[in-house]
């Protein structure tokens, strides 16, 4: 059975580092522990798109990614202190599909220098379809640094500046037990 992001990208998976790929390629439930640390924009609009999508207050210290994976779907949840940022993932004709709260994030993924970049292709907001321009500085970054798991997610608005930008490492070398919900 070949996982979410293997069947994504095919060959290219081989080109990920090896920590990338382990998160990846694993199938399962599995929580990983790790340092997260979370910047927000200041404008009243960019605080109620946060609201919307979930994403995480401003926020620095110990965090955790509780992953349920099958060769269809990954359903993550992000936690960041006591936020937790719920989201599920599944292949779509144009790429990755995201859906986070009332929002579907379609992503082309590509592999470049040993990194995973994530590029938005389409959003659409309770079914209806959203300029693809306005999610211009939308995307994240997987990578590894020093042996270790590491990722980068900005979200940019026109007119509206940042929304929210989260970096961080995640300990993929040692998942622990997902507890009951």
């Amino acid at each position: 059975m070949s996982a979410l992001f293997e069947a994504l990208l095919g060959p290219d998976f081989a080109r990920l580092p090896p920590t990338v790929q382990r998160l990846h390629a694993a199938c399962g439930e599995r929580r990983y522990l790790g340092h997260g640390e979370v910047r927000r924009g200041a404008h009243p609009l960019a605080r109620l798109c946060c609201a919307v999508a979930r994403l995480p207050p401003a926020f620095s210290g110990a965090m955790a990614v509780d992953m349920q994976s099958t060769a269809r779907d990954e359903r993550w949840i992000r936690r960041f202190g006591r936020h937790a940022m719920p989201s599920r993932l599944q292949r779509h004709t144009d790429g990755l599909m995201e859906r986070l709260g009332p929002l579907r994030f379609v992503f082309v993924l590509a592999v470049r220098d040993a990194t995973l970049h994530w590029r938005v292709r389409s959003v659409h907001l309770f079914g209806l379809p959203l300029p693809a321009r306005w999610f211009a500085g939308v995307g994240a970054r997987e990578f590894e640094d020093d042996g270790r798991y590491r990722y980068d997610v900005v979200a940019v608005l026109p007119r509206i500046g940042t929304l929210v930008h989260y970096r961080g490492w995640l300990d993929v070398d040692a998942p622990v037990g997902v507890p009951a919900a």
